[in-house]
């Protein structure tokens, strides 16, 4: 197993830190990250390979990008939104050209707005984000099942254009769960394993967000779904992320620091290494500490864990 992070913009200042403390490959979560998508909806082929070179300079691979975003236009069957869906084909073309391995698409509704964010406080004062129940909020704002049914059929069409490409080229798609897992999201527990039953390709999988999935019910769902997604190789890339509490126990939670949340990242990595798992984990979300040490300190904590467990 390797270790990921955020492309952070790619400044000589960060890349010298991500080198020099050992990670192994950069992620890049916005939609938007390379050269071209925001000018003409898709990717800079030459910008991409430019940027892939520069990220092999300094010891590094690119592990992930994400697609050109699907917004509400294109969910909503509104006009233009066919144009997004050229782009992110057109995308996938491109980063399979530059020789990216995995590639995730991001779809505008995939998590309902039920939620209000704090900033929460944990030892020693270090701050990180939390989620608790809006009680203010509608009870229309969660979709129907009959407007579930139609996102579903947009997602789809989606992915009917986007794997092929996939099985073409070679690259693989990666879904995240919906973050926040509330009940009846696209990718929560059920609508997760719909995806690889609807599409029952080599070529898709999931980029398995611990945190995300610890939100729904804590480290036993974590646990029994690495064992469930793993063992059939639909595990591409992993974010390794800790929490206090869930919607399930708590209806909310906090996100923290890796060792001091529910979950024993130790046992998840063991998890991982039994289900055959030899990608890149990413720390993900990481949390505000005092001097801005953060990324070192979860990039340590994941690596000397792999050393551990001579992984």
């Amino acid at each position: 197993m390797k270790i990921s992070v955020w492309d952070g913009g790619l400044t000589d200042s960060y890349m010298r830190q991500v080198s020099q403390l050992g990670a192994d490959g950069i992620d890049f979560g916005n939609g938007t990250a390379f050269p071209g998508v925001t000018e003409q909806g898709y990717p800079d082929l030459d910008k991409v390979v430019r940027i892939k070179k520069r990220i092999h300079s300094w010891g590094l691979e690119i592990n992930r990008v994400t697609l050109p975003d699907i917004t509400e236009k294109f969910m909503q069957n509104q006009p233009g939104g066919e144009r997004e869906l050229e782009n992110s084909c057109e995308a996938v073309r491109i980063f399979a050209q530059a020789g990216i391995p995995i590639v995730r698409q991001r779809f505008a509704g995939d998590t309902f707005d039920l939620s209000e964010k704090y900033l929460s406080v944990h030892r020693g004062g270090y701050t990180s984000r939390g989620e608790r129940p809006n009680r203010s909020i509608s009870p229309s704002t969660v979709p129907t099942y009959e407007e579930l049914d139609q996102w579903w059929d947009r997602f789809v069409k989606v992915y009917n254009a986007l794997v092929p490409i996939a099985e073409e080229t070679g690259v693989l798609l990666a879904l995240h769960p919906s973050d926040i897992p509330h009940p009846n999201t696209p990718f929560g527990g059920l609508g997760f394993h719909r995806v690889i039953d609807a599409f029952p390709s080599a070529n898709v999988g999931y980029l398995y967000c611990c945190g995300t999935r610890a939100e729904a019910g804590g480290s036993s769902i974590v646990l029994d779904e690495i064992n469930n997604y793993g063992r059939k190789g639909k595990i591409f890339t992993v974010h390794m992320r800790n929490v206090r509490g869930s919607l399930a126990t708590a209806e909310g939670f906090e996100e923290v620091l890796l060792d001091d949340g529910d979950m024993n990242i130790a046992k998840i990595f063991i998890e991982l290494k039994k289900v055959g798992f030899d990608g890149f984990i990413n720390p993900d979300h990481i949390p505000n500490l005092e001097g801005g040490v953060g990324l070192a300190y979860s990039v340590g904590y994941l690596k000397a864990i792999l050393a551990s467990l001579a992984i």
